[in-house]
């Protein structure tokens, strides 16, 4: 089935931009009372603002902002991810700071317990299993942000306000494949600013270790799924 199917059923939810969103910088405190957050911790997951606290977060799994339009997280509310990826991360920081020292990463997603990832993967109905994974990883295999080791971010502001990427997170759609912005360039329908953006964010996480994908350009993997599952537990 051709990919540029999808692009036919938007959810209304997810059509606005983050050029204005502004996120209030949150607490590195962990939630002792979180079953889910004290597993993480028990495997070895690290709170990334405990790693470097000048990065943002905004879980959008802990929010109704999300392609599911509900708070699925619960009682998380920190990011967790495995300690070298984390760390990792924290050096694509420090460059995106180098460049601009005004400028932080703002992350809305990291480790995610698998059950978690099955809530997900149900939550799309209406795409086939092969449509699906285009976006929500197939529970059955496990997505890498199941074993700490995928991030989803953006750039923003020191006051938390995003820059504009051109979509929202979780833009269900070609407008967000990486692939595709010089043919969106052409169109008029990315800015050239906006591209400069996604492109500032690749940099950094590329420079760090990070590897984006096609289809999502707030999406990075730390390694791939096969070398995860070989040096991670899954979180469940």
């Amino acid at each position: 089935m051709k990919k540029n199917s999808l692009t036919i059923i938007v959810p209304l939810l997810l059509l606005s931009f983050t050029s204005q969103q502004k996120v209030k910088p949150k607490s590195s405190k962990t939630s002792p009372s979180c079953e889910y957050e004290q597993k993480m911790r028990e495997q070895g997951l690290v709170n990334i603002q405990e790693i470097n606290p000048e990065i943002l977060v905004d879980l959008k799994y802990s929010t109704s902002d999300n392609f599911v339009g509900k708070d699925v997280y619960g009682c998380i509310t920190n990011c967790y991810m495995q300690k070298h990826p984390a760390e990792m991360l924290s050096k694509a920081n420090d460059l995106l700071q180098q460049k601009n020292a005004n400028y932080r990463l703002l992350v809305y997603d990291g480790g995610r317990p698998l059950s978690i990832q099955k809530i997900l993967w149900n939550s799309l109905p209406q795409y086939s299993p092969i449509q699906r994974a285009t976006y929500v990883a197939n529970p059955a295999q496990g997505s890498i942000h199941n074993y700490g080791s995928a991030v989803d971010l953006t750039i923003a502001m020191a006051d938390g306000t995003a820059l504009d990427m051109g979509t929202k997170y979780d833009f269900f759609g070609e407008l967000a494949y990486p692939k595709k912005e010089s043919y969106f360039l052409k169109t008029g329908k990315l800015t050239k600013q906006q591209i400069g953006n996604r492109r500032l964010l690749r940099t950094v996480m590329k420079t760090a270790g990070y590897m984006p994908i096609e289809y999502e350009w707030w999406h990075f993997n730390a390694m791939s799924r096969q070398s995860a599952k070989a040096t991670y537990r899954i979180i469940q």
